[in-house]
């Protein structure tokens, strides 16, 4: 009977370990994500193409470089003098070209937009980032978890081969009783391997985020219950118009269409060029009279002219980008939808089946082993109901643990999908 008591207490050990809810944000998993963000390359290079963009506004919202103009006018080329013609001037003019008022605060605001649509490119590779180590972070929890398992079930498998030996010896169990339970120890070291070679897997892409050795030790939690989840499709569509990077990047877009437009519409008036120009003269040499200097302005423009539709191709352009930015939006909330729905339903479904396991199935399995091992004890019934009930509680055990990893996977992709974390 201390075999039965032991085994009993080692059930209700691990029956304990299945209800431990984590108090709080995972602490571990927020360091692994900060340090991932921190170090990405990816997110390095983004931020790059963010600041390309801001550096190219102040190339294309501020005036041209003025124009120095130095000349002879009307030097007379018998002689080369500049003092036998009235008429010969030594110049030096400055001009400036000076688009029509408003046009470059136009381009900048639709250079600007640049750099919006590229940080809402930044935070929706970030989301992404974050989304991927979760998942593995959560594929490493449940390998380790199931690790925990199988030890556990080849600890009791030991624990009933002792009693099987001590059966033998008195002949109340055949040598095949012996042989089976060095099976079954040994199908389970085979699952031990096989998660622990998964456990590697994970951790070294886990350390690929973190740039670190693909061996470096990675912490993680325990595997929470479920949280009571009430989402809507309405609502997780509301939120991803709120928070969802790659929609708000969409809108952006759909604006700089917008502000296109109206920088286009300024090629239809004029720009300017004006033109200062001084004129210096020197006294004749023949009759010694001084001549006064000259002071010239100019004011130039261009004449709009829209030759071949030029500017009315470019509005066109401007409006038909509008429109499919505008479908764009429409199409990814079609997508988003679509995928609400599938998720909040695999949500559902994953709730349920994890409480039909935790209130029903895992211990009518607990006990059902107990008795069975009581019932052996007594030699009630053959010994290979009692590995059955064995295998079937470490299925059970495992199944409840990756119900709950996948229903915080779902999670963490509607989380990636709405652009907002959904619980805390």
């Amino acid at each position: 009977m201390n075999f039965i008591k032991a085994v009993s207490f080692a059930l209700v050990l691990l029956a304990a370990n299945n209800f431990i809810i984590a108090q709080g944000p995972d602490k571990i998993l927020d360091a692994i994500i900060n340090r991932a963000v921190e170090v990405s390359p990816r997110l390095n290079v983004l931020q790059n193409k963010k600041e390309i963009s801001i550096s190219k506004i102040p190339q294309s919202v501020n005036l041209p470089d003025p124009m120095l103009t130095l000349g002879l006018a009307n030097l007379p080329t018998n002689s080369f003098s500049f003092t036998q013609e009235p008429m010969t001037g030594k110049i030096i003019g400055l001009s400036q070209a000076v688009p029509f008022p408003g046009k470059l605060n136009a381009a900048e605001n639709v250079l600007s937009r640049d750099a919006e649509i590229n940080q809402q490119e930044i935070d929706d590779a970030k989301n992404e980032i974050i989304n991927e180590i979760k998942k593995i972070y959560y594929d490493l929890r449940f390998t380790r978890e199931a690790i925990r398992i199988a030890e556990q079930t080849k600890n009791n498998l030991r624990q009933i081969a002792q009693v099987v030996n001590t059966k033998y010896t008195v002949s109340k169990a055949s040598q095949q009783n012996i042989i089976q339970i060095d099976v079954e120890i040994t199908k389970v070291n085979e699952k031990i391997l096989e998660l622990k070679g998964k456990e590697s897997s994970y951790l070294a892409s886990i350390n690929s985020f973190l740039l670190l050795e693909f061996d470096s030790p990675v912490q993680t939690g325990k595997i929470p219950e479920i949280l009571a989840a009430d989402l809507s499709i309405n609502m997780l569509e509301e939120y991803a118009k709120e928070n969802r990077p790659y929609l708000k990047g969409i809108s952006i877009a759909k604006e700089k269409a917008l502000y296109m437009k109206k920088l286009v519409n300024y090629d239809f008036y004029p720009n300017f060029n004006f033109t200062v120009q001084y004129s210096q003269r020197d006294e004749i040499s023949k009759t010694s009279t001084p001549l006064n200097d000259f002071l010239s302005i100019f004011v130039g423009f261009n004449l709009p002219l829209n030759y071949g539709g030029k500017s009315s191709a470019k509005i066109e352009e401007s409006e038909l980008m509008e429109k499919m930015y505008s479908d764009q939006y429409k199409a990814s909330l079609q997508m988003l939808n679509k995928s609400f729905g599938q998720s909040t339903s695999k949500l559902n479904e994953l709730k349920e089946r994890e409480k039909l396991i935790r209130e029903g199935l895992l211990p009518q399995t607990e006990q059902l082993l107990k008795s069975a091992l009581a019932n052996y004890q007594v030699g009630e019934i053959d010994f290979i109901n009692v590995i059955d009930a064995q295998n079937k509680l470490n299925d059970i055990q495992t199944n409840l643990y990756s119900l709950r990893t996948m229903y915080f996977k779902e999670l963490s992709q509607l989380e990636f999908l709405t652009g907002k974390k959904l619980f805390k």
